[in-house]
C-alpha cells in the first residue's frame, strides 16, 4: 500500500504501523510531532497506530529563532 510522508508517496507493508514508517525515514524519537491524516498522534501511540492505504504523515519539526 502507499502513504503520503512529507508529501513523498511512499510504499509500506500492509500491516505498516506508524512506527515503522517513521524509523524506516530515520526520524528521531524526539523533538517531532506526528501527524496522520490532519490528527497529532502522541509519541506513545506511534507503535500502536496502523496506516491505512492513502494516510497522509506529517512529521514536523520545532525549530527556534524568530
Amino acid at each position: 500500500m502507499n502513504v503520503l510522508v512529507n508529501g513523498v508517496v511512499t510504499p509500506v507493508p500492509p500491516d505498516a504501523t506508524l512506527a515503522d514508517v517513521l524509523a524506516a525515514h530515520g526520524v528521531p524519537e524526539r523533538g517531532v510531532a506526528v501527524a496522520v491524516s490532519g490528527e497529532v498522534v502522541p509519541r506513545a501511540s506511534w507503535a500502536s497506530t496502523p496506516l491505512r492505504e492513502g494516510a497522509v504523515v506529517e512529521v514536523l519539526t520545532a525549530v527556534q529563532g524568530g
